[in-house]
C-alpha cells in the first residue's frame, strides 16, 4: 500500500487486487475511503463522522456496527461481516507470525 503526500495510505489499490490491507495506521480519511472503494459510499460518511481511524475499525465490536455508526441494519451487517471482522481477523494473524 503507498503512502499519498497528504500522509493517507492508497487503499483503493488493496481492495482491487484482491488483498486485505492492514488498517493499523489508517487516518479517517483512509478508513472512509476503504468503505467508498468497496461500494458503501453512503454509508461511509458515518466513519468519518464517528472518527473511526485504522485502529479503532479494529476495535470494533458487531453491536458497534450495527447500533453506533447509525446506518440501516442491511448494509451494516455487510459491512461488519465482509469487511471489519475480516480486516481484524488478518491483522491478528499477521501480527501473531
Amino acid at each position: 500500500m503507498e503512502t499519498k503526500t497528504n500522509g493517507s495510505m492508497d487503499t483503493k489499490s488493496s481492495v482491487e487486487n484482491g488483498q486485505l490491507p492492514d488498517p493499523s495506521h489508517w487516518a479517517v480519511a483512509d478508513v472512509v475511503n476503504y468503505f467508498k472503494a468497496t461500494g458503501f459510499e453512503e454509508q461511509a460518511n458515518a466513519f468519518q463522522d464517528q472518527e473511526i481511524d485504522g485502529k479503532s475499525l479494529l476495535l470494533m465490536t458487531r453491536n458497534d456496527v450495527l447500533t453506533g455508526l447509525s446506518i440501516k441494519l442491511g448494509p451494516a451487517l455487510k459491512i461488519y461481516e465482509y469487511h471489519v471482522k475480516p480486516l481484524q481477523t488478518q491483522h491478528l494473524k499477521s501480527n501473531a507470525s
